[in-house]
């Protein structure tokens, strides 16, 4: 990885921290390390795809793209037990399912 890379997912990683109030000290798990170089590098595809091209509401897509696999995969791991899931996501169990009927997965 590139110093220039290595600075950047510090500073990534210190946003976060800052967001949630977590400990810098703190290890950053490898899954965490994993999911956020996973992040990166999609970002990195995308906007090289984009040859020079503008791009509006990426959140928005970003989020879209990565919500439904995520809300797909907690609900395979909790047996679609629905209360479960959304303890794991760290939302009540109404905005889950506002969520689900979003994405059409009930």
């Amino acid at each position: 990885m590139t110093t220039e890379k290595s600075l950047e997912l510090q500073k990534i990683n210190q946003a976060i921290n800052d967001e949630y109030g977590l400990d810098p000290r703190t290890p950053i798990t490898d899954t965490q390390q994993s999911l956020r170089l996973s992040v990166a590098t999609a970002m990195d595809r995308y906007f090289d795809n984009l040859g020079g091209q503008t791009t509006v509401n990426l959140y928005d897509l970003v989020m879209t793209e990565v919500e439904t696999p995520l809300l797909i995969a907690v609900l395979a791991y909790t047996n679609n037990n629905q209360s479960k899931a959304a303890e794991i996501l760290g939302l009540n169990r109404g905005t889950l399912r506002k969520k689900l009927k979003q994405y059409d997965l009930l």
